[in-house]
């Protein structure tokens, strides 16, 4: 009776070693006979001889399962891991040079955490240690105060607490949305835009393949934003896209639409039906009067629009991941269901809220405490955008941003490339930057600059 079946020995296997050792003896002995008996019944088999190598190029080659077309539409990496591993095969091929790299490049922040906002995270985290300050799951909308906070705070109430639903990040909030409407919709983007945008839309389904001569995605409407047009599409020559994501200010052209444009907008959306995705992740460095922060400023933006935000560049929460998106309940699709019941789904489903320690961390951001260190840490950012744009403009060059954005576009002469300019700083300044086309073709022809490294390391980099 101490014998168990093969397939629970493992489940029982404290059990089984607990037993005395004449008992072990036994049960041994015993196994070993069932098992040969049983091999003098079985029918006979051949078994094959494989080598270590044979086995495991067999385990590799077991998998029946296609592969996800959409992805093998995509071409290269992503542009931010792309940057990284050239900056690393530059390194590895120039070991010397190592410790000279400056990076001008992603738009990571570097300065610390300022106490009062710490001191949100802290205190959180401490509370978990406490029998009475101990929380487990929460709501995976968010936390009830941070969402009317940031209503308040940061939306002066013209959205309603239960519109917000607060997020690991921006960046995770536009795949989700993307999940709520699914392969069957017509996308456009910004013309040069934030790479997010467009790689989940071919992950979605929602595109062709690309196009070796445009370098742009068959069934992805672009629009075209240069120096020609103030970096602002021409909304009259635009085919109907189901779906518009748009960047104000804008990652990588630091141009921040003004509220005309932005009311052009809207009513272009209302016109054609259309839903607008508001990324307004860099609403903080808007300084100049008049300019927008919210697409919710704008008559008439709830009942098109939905905005993502994010802390991360607030206040330095790059690692520390929280964001949210407004929703409002106004928007609905054809058949009248609110978007915001589906994009309620997709939060309940698929994610369990953001960490209780970070959304403490949030409502220190929300403080005004914290929102007065929050203006500090831009007010540096911006000082840094400044020292970039004075640069390249005293040397000859035409540039954009860097007012109300933490970047700095930079035109580059004539029959340039942004790839080959960045490879050339790179080799011979040892600064890294980003290609221009790395955004999507319209930013072919210039470089990005990000003011978000440390002062003294933009110094030496100019």
């Amino acid at each position: 009776k101490n014998i168990l079946p093969l397939s629970t020995s493992c489940k029982y296997k404290n059990k089984i070693f607990l037993r005395n050792r004449s008992n072990m003896k036994f049960t041994s002995a015993f196994a070993l006979m069932m098992l040969a008996s049983a091999s003098a019944f079985a029918p006979s088999v051949t078994v094959p001889t494989t080598t270590p190598a044979q086995a495991s190029t067999s385990a590799l080659a077991m998998s029946g399962v296609a592969r996800n077309p959409n992805f093998s539409k995509l071409i290269g990496g992503y542009l931010f891991p792309e940057i990284g591993r050239r900056r690393t095969a530059y390194v590895a091929a120039n070991p010397d040079m190592a410790d000279k790299i400056i990076s001008l490049g992603i738009g990571d922040t570097t300065q610390p955490i300022p106490a009062h906002i710490l001191s949100g995270l802290v205190e959180s985290a401490s509370k978990l240690g406490t029998k009475e300050g101990y929380s487990g799951y929460g709501a995976e909308q968010g936390m009830g105060p941070l969402r009317k906070k940031i209503a308040e705070k940061l939306y002066n109430g013209i959205i309603k607490e239960s519109e917000v639903f607060v997020s690991d990040g921006a960046k995770c909030d536009i795949m989700r949305v993307q999940q709520v409407f699914g392969s069957g919709v017509t996308t456009a983007v910004q013309d040069p835009s934030y790479p997010v945008y467009v790689d989940t839309s071919v992950m979605l389904g929602q595109t062709g393949n690309i196009n070796p001569d445009t370098k742009q995605y068959d069934k992805i409407v672009y629009m075209p934003c240069t120096d020609e047009n103030d970096f602002f599409p021409d909304l009259d020559n635009i085919p109907k896209a189901d779906i518009i994501y748009f960047c104000s200010p804008n990652n990588p052209t630091g141009a921040a639409a003004t509220k005309e444009q932005l009311e052009k907008l809207v009513a272009k959306c209302k016109e054609q039906g259309s839903i607008l995705v508001f990324d307004a992740a860099y609403a903080p460095f808007i300084r100049s009067e008049g300019v927008p922060k919210s697409i919710f400023e704008i008559e008439g933006a709830r009942d098109v629009a939905i905005e993502v935000n994010s802390f991360s560049k607030y206040a330095g929460f790059t690692g520390v991941r929280l964001g949210w998106t407004i929703v409002p309940d106004e928007l609905t699709f054809s058949d009248g269901t609110p978007v915001r019941d589906d994009f309620n789904r997709i939060m309940t489903t698929a994610f369990n809220g953001a960490s209780n320690i970070v959304q403490g961390g949030g409502m220190a951001c929300l403080d005004d405490e914290g929102l007065a260190e929050i203006n500090t840490l831009i007010d540096y950012y911006l000082g840094n955008a400044k020292l970039l744009k004075d640069a390249m403009e005293s040397i000859g060059y035409k540039v954009y941003g860097g007012t109300d954005a933490p970047y700095v576009f930079v035109k580059l002469p004539e029959g340039k490339s942004s790839w080959g300019t960045f490879s050339e700083i790179l080799e011979k300044a040892q600064v890294v930057t980003i290609p221009g086309a790395g955004f999507g073709p319209g930013g072919e022809g210039y470089l990005r600059l990000s003011a978000f490294a440390p002062r003294d390391t933009v110094q030496r980099g100019l």
